[in-house]
């Protein structure tokens, strides 16, 4: 059986990985968010997780066999890689899902910028949140104790304002939270450069619609003065031609 290509693969599991991201995200955030929830329940949720985690790891091999450059493609996936194979770095997972949601979205620019500036956004921050609660909740001397502050702590890093209230001690906290911050500026610089592309866009519209005007004003000047200029050939064709009497 032929192997497919990345771009074939990622185009057959974008929607099936998005739903399998989801439902992910939801057995993930349950346990952090209950504390209290059933023994049972957080045992189901945790089976849920795993179990998803092994389809990611999966795509990730196709993925990397199925790549014509494999040394490179790793090497820009080493990111994804490290998140799924180092326990160390499970705090981290979510991060990578908001990747995974990403392959699912519009491949067009706009559709992207879309999804980032919106949807991502969103995202980030509330696995962000969940990520350091998960690391810092049962820490010494830790400030984020709950969701809320967790994703008060989210907000005011993602946006770069950092009033200090809030702050991990955790090695993995603050891992999570350097990632945060520098996807807040990322997607600043997201929003600033699209705002710069629609207004060059807009002023070069409008720049070449006043240009098509003045050239088709400049045609029909162009037209008109030919039409005159051959009336007067014309005319004086014919007061040059002699007269039969």
């Amino acid at each position: 059986m032929r192997t497919p290509t990345t771009s074939t693969w990622e185009r057959w599991t974008r929607w099936p990985l998005a739903g399998a991201a989801l439902v992910f995200l939801v057995a993930y955030s349950l346990p952090i968010l209950d504390p209290g929830m059933p023994g049972r329940w957080k045992a189901f949720c945790a089976t849920v997780v795993g179990l998803l985690w092994l389809v990611f790891i999966v795509d990730f091999v196709v993925r990397l066999v199925a790549a014509d450059h494999r040394f490179r493609w790793a090497w820009h996936h080493a990111f994804d890689a490290a998140v799924l194979l180092l326990p160390a770095l499970r705090p981290l997972q979510l991060v990578l899902l908001v990747k995974v949601l990403n392959r699912s979205a519009s491949q067009g620019l706009r559709g992207r910028v879309g999804l980032y500036v919106g949807f991502g956004s969103g995202i980030v921050a509330y696995v962000a949140a969940l990520a350091a609660l998960q690391a810092e909740r049962y820490a010494e001397g830790a400030s984020i104790t709950s969701f809320g502050d967790a994703m008060w702590w989210a907000l005011t890093t993602m946006t770069t304002v950092g009033y200090g209230d809030t702050y991990p001690v955790t090695t993995s906290g603050r891992v999570v939270g350097a990632l945060l911050m520098i996807t807040g500026v990322a997607l600043l610089g997201v929003v600033t450069a699209t705002l710069a592309s629609w207004l060059v866009e807009r002023v070069t519209g409008a720049d070449d619609a006043e240009d098509e005007r003045r050239e088709a004003a400049e045609r029909e000047e162009l037209r008109a003065e030919i039409a005159a200029l051959r009336a007067q050939v014309e005319l004086l064709v014919e007061r040059s031609t002699p007269r039969e009497d």
